[in-house]
C-alpha cells in the first residue's frame, strides 16, 4: 500500500516524478495504462457489495479508473489538496465544481473577467436553473465587499484572468466569501500548480483546465476539480457519476507524463514570457501591455505576493485595431495563431473575434477586451527566435 501522507513530505520535483504511482502485479517502471471500461467480480455477492460501496474498489471506468486514479492523487499532492477528481476538459470541471454546489435560489458572486466559456456558465447557464449572479470588477476590493455584504453560496475567481490577466485578491476574496457563507472556487489555470496556489490563501476549490499547462504540449483534453475529502464525497462524485465528465484513461497517463516536467516547463515559460514583455515595453504601437510580473501592471505588487512567477501569457493592445491586429498575427512565421494556451508552441490570438467573441461590445468593454487587443501565450522555443518573429511583424 501506498503512504500517501509520507508522499505529502517529499519535495515538489519527487511529488511530480513519483507521487502516488501504483504498479501492477508486472512491477512496470512506468504507470500503466488501463483501457478498460468496466471490471470483473468473482461473485455476485462481491458485485452486489461493490455497488453498496460495502467494498473499495474499481466498478466502472465512468466511476473511476486506476490510471486516472494515479493522475488525481499526483495532482492532489502537487497541489496540497486532500483529494481530486479528474475531468474530461476544464470546461467539464468548471461546470462540475459549480453545478455540483448550486441549487435553485442560490446565489453566485463571479469576477467580470473570466474565459468566454465561464461567463456562460454564469450569466446563462446557471441562471436557467434558478441560480442568481453577480458580477463584480474583480480588481475592486470594494465591489467584493458589496456584493458580500449579504448571504452569498458560490464565488467564482480566476486570478490571473483571461486574457486580460487581472489580478484579484486572494486572500481578501475569500475572508469576505466565508463570511457571507460562500464556498470559494478558483480557476487557477493560467498560474498552473507551480506558480500559485490557491488553498493557502483560503479556496476551497480549485479547478484546472488541464490541457493548458499540465498536459502543455498540445495532445489531449482533460480537467481537474480539487477539494475537501468532503466536498469530493458529498458533493462532486455523485455528480460525476450521473453525468459522466469522467477523464479517458489514456489522457490521464498523458497527463501524468506532463506532471512529471511541469516545474521545469513552466520555469522556461516564465523566462522567455519576462524577456518578451521586456522586449514588447519598448516597441512603438502598442498603447497596452500587461504582464503580472512588469512593475508596470496594475496590480504588481499583488502579483509579486501571490505568484512565484509571472506565468507564460502576455496581453497587449496594439494601435490600429481590428485592422492592425490581423495585420500583426497574420505576419507571424514562427508563431502560430491558435485559441489554445500554456502549450510548448507559441500561440497567439484574437480575444475580441475568437476566444471571446460571443460576448456583447459592452461586456467586452468592461474587460478591456478592444478590437486591437492580443493575447500571445509564449512556449519554449529559444527566445531570441521568438523576438526575431515579433521584430519583423512589427516592422511590417
Amino acid at each position: 500500500m501506498i503512504d500517501y501522507e509520507k508522499q505529502r513530505d517529499w519535495g515538489l520535483q519527487t511529488q511530480m516524478v513519483r507521487g502516488a504511482t501504483e504498479r501492477s502485479q508486472f512491477d512496470e517502471t512506468n504507470e500503466a495504462i488501463f483501457l478498460t471500461s468496466g471490471y470483473v467480480y468473482k461473485t455476485a455477492e462481491e458485485a452486489e457489495k461493490s455497488f453498496k460501496n460495502e467494498i473499495d474498489r474499481y466498478v466502472y471506468s465512468r466511476f473511476g479508473n486506476p490510471t486516472v486514479r494515479m493522475f488525481e492523487k499526483r495532482l492532489a499532492l502537487i497541489e496540497g489538496a486532500e483529494d481530486c477528481r479528474a475531468m474530461s476538459s476544464g470546461m467539464a470541471a468548471v461546470w462540475a465544481a459549480l453545478a455540483s454546489h448550486l441549487s435553485t435560489g442560490q446565489r453566485l458572486v463571479a469576477s467580470r473577467a473570466i474565459f468566454g466559456s465561464c461567463q456562460y456558465i454564469c450569466a446563462e447557464l446557471l441562471p436557467r436553473f434558478g441560480v442568481k449572479t453577480d458580477f463584480v470588477d474583480g480588481g475592486d476590493l470594494a465591489q467584493w465587499k458589496a456584493a458580500l455584504s449579504t448571504p452569498a453560496d458560490a464565488v467564482f475567481i480566476e486570478s490571473p484572468s483571461n486574457p486580460g490577466l487581472e489580478m484579484i485578491d486572494l486572500k481578501a476574496v475569500c475572508d469576505l466569501a466565508h463570511k457571507a457563507g460562500a464556498l470559494v472556487v478558483v480557476d487557477n489555470v493560467f498560474a498552473s500548480p507551480i506558480l500559485q496556489k490557491p488553498f493557502t490563501f483560503g479556496a476551497d476549490v480549485v479547478v484546472y483546465s488541464a490541457t493548458k499547462h499540465i498536459d502543455g504540449q498540445g495532445r489531449c483534453l482533460g480537467g481537474a476539480v480539487l477539494a475537501s475529502k468532503q466536498f469530493i464525497v458529498d458533493k462532486l462524485t455523485p455528480f460525476m457519476r450521473h453525468t459522466g465528465p469522467s477523464l479517458s484513461p489514456f489522457n490521464a497517463w498523458v497527463l501524468l507524463k506532463g506532471l512529471e516536467t511541469l516545474e521545469l516547463r513552466m520555469q522556461r515559460h516564465c523566462d522567455n514570457a519576462m524577456t518578451i514583455a521586456r522586449w514588447l515595453e519598448k516597441q512603438n504601437g502598442i498603447t497596452r501591455l500587461l504582464y503580472p510580473f512588469l512593475p508596470s501592471h496594475p496590480q504588481y505588487d499583488l502579483a509579486k505576493a501571490q505568484m512565484k512567477a509571472g506565468g507564460s501569457v502576455i496581453s497587449f493592445e496594439v494601435a490600429g485595431g481590428k485592422e492592425a491586429a490581423f495585420r500583426l498575427l497574420n505576419r507571424l512565421k514562427v508563431i502560430d495563431i491558435s485559441n489554445n494556451l500554456g502549450d510548448a508552441k507559441s500561440l497567439i490570438c484574437h480575444p475580441f473575434t475568437t476566444t471571446h467573441q460571443r460576448l456583447t461590445p459592452e461586456a467586452k468593454a468592461q474587460v478591456g477586451i478592444t478590437e486591437g487587443f492580443i493575447r500571445l501565450s509564449v512556449g519554449l522555443e529559444n527566445v531570441d527566435d521568438l523576438i526575431a518573429d515579433l521584430t519583423q511583424a512589427f516592422q511590417a
